[in-house]
């Protein structure tokens, strides 16, 4: 890990920079393959399948015999943790549903909304160096909590055509309608196009690797929402000199380990707890099973010495990180002047791996920045607000001169006019 110490604010921006993926090389298989699955459906899905995850399946579909044999192959203490995760994170997600409230804006005028579910929405698993049934319940949840009447899920099979079982118990607990065995840029292509077995869905969600990144925005061009733009997952560790090295490497390594594309940051005012965090993320290094993952994206990892906490936020706020673990004296001082960030998480007994499981929070967080403009997953993602107005006769009397005022002033006369013989009818009676 690179150590930099006191940065000058014109270094901001290099110091801040992000591992780049290069998604121009990627964009010619993308949507061939895109191209490909739009116009053979299931059979191109699954000759992809063959191809990239070398498996050579009949049928996308998960049985429900599969579905059954799964939870089956789950140990008890591994469902008992599923069950737990999915209670908080449902208890969390639930407390989010939104209240509709009949305004009066004028005498005779009433507006407000309604939140709808979105009818069927898709998501994505990854299946590749780790099964990620935790992102089942973060995703499929709060879809099942907002009403969503359909919920595709579709992940990759291993080369024996199964579906990881803890993926299918969280699948099963947590509401999923249908599970198809996809995975890739053929996944997205199946649920953005539909195929004669995966319905077409009207928003996707969930991470993946560059090629599955490139494909959600390639759809969302023209064809599907999307949840939102997402890149290499990332952690900032804010720290003083109280901060514990050792839950601070932990905290660093945790995230290091999801890819080598990871990028990790600590930002301290203490030069003494640098020095002692080094020491601890070489020794646990060395005791991780996915050790050389997390070496690679410790490169692309910084350790950053600055003067204050006033300026250790302000690049804080300027790098708006994806996970910000707040290890300081006055962490909820510090936390009130957060910014951007996607999850904040405060004092010394808060790792990232509560959010990432089980604390109830969603773990599908902006990256790359994006914090400076977008949310995380929550229940009004899964939502449109559909708005509504009524108008009484004194209403339109009220509101009625303005708006032929402002109609007229942008010459659209037709919006005028429609006022206008509404009005005209009023003073007949």
């Amino acid at each position: 890990m690179k150590v930099i110490r006191y940065p000058e604010r014109s270094e901001w921006k290099m110091l801040l920079e992000r591992p780049h993926m290069n998604t121009e090389q990627l964009t010619d298989t993308v949507c061939s393959v895109l191209a490909d699955v739009r116009e053979r459906g299931d059979r191109a899905v699954l000759d992809y399948e063959e191809k990239f995850d070398k498996v050579r399946m009949t049928q996308l579909a998960v049985t429900d015999a599969e579905m059954d044999e799964a939870e089956q192959l789950v140990d008890e203490e591994l469902k008992k943790a599923l069950q737990l995760a999915e209670r908080n994170i449902a208890a969390f997600h639930g407390a989010q549903k939104f209240e509709s409230k009949r305004i009066e804006t004028a005498p005779g005028v009433w507006c407000w909304q309604k939140a709808v579910a979105i009818e069927k929405v898709g998501l994505y698993i990854p299946g590749g160096t780790a099964p990620l049934f935790s992102t089942v319940l973060m995703l499929a949840v709060p879809a099942r909590i907002a009403g969503c009447r359909e919920i595709v899920l579709c992940t990759p099979p291993d080369k024996n055509g199964k579906v990881n079982p803890a993926i299918l118990y969280a699948a099963r607990l947590a509401g999923v309608s249908r599970i198809f065995k996809a995975g890739g840029v053929q996944a997205i292509g199946a649920m953005a196009y539909g195929t004669e077995s995966v319905p077409q869905v009207y928003k996707i969600f969930g991470p993946g690797n560059q090629y599955v990144m490139a494909a959600k925005q390639q759809v969302s061009l023209h064809d599907v929402a999307i949840d939102m733009p997402a890149g290499p997952s990332e952690v900032e560790v804010l720290a003083d000199a109280t901060a514990n090295p050792c839950f601070v490497a932990a905290d660093l390594l945790s995230q290091a380990e999801h890819g080598t594309d990871s990028q990790v940051l600590l930002v301290t005012t203490s030069d003494r707890l640098i020095e002692a965090v080094q020491t601890e993320v070489e020794h646990q290094l060395n005791l991780l099973p996915r050790k050389e993952i997390a070496a690679r994206s410790l490169e692309n990892s910084r350790l950053i010495l600055v003067r204050s906490m006033d300026e250790a936020m302000e690049l804080t706020n300027e790098y708006a990180p994806e996970h910000l673990i707040i290890e300081a004296a006055d962490y909820e001082t510090l936390a009130g002047k957060v910014v951007n960030a996607g999850s904040v998480f405060m004092g010394d007994y808060t790792p990232e791996s509560a959010g990432d499981y089980a604390s109830g929070t969603n773990h599908t967080l902006p990256t790359s920045g994006y914090a400076k403009a977008y949310s995380g997953v929550n229940l009004d993602s899964f939502v449109r607000k559909i708005t509504f107005q009524e108008i009484a006769p004194q209403g339109i009397r009220n509101i009625g001169p303005a708006i032929e005022v402002m109609a007229a002033n942008e010459q659209l006369d037709a919006h005028k006019n429609a006022v206008t013989v509404r009005l005209n009818a009023l003073r007949e009676k």
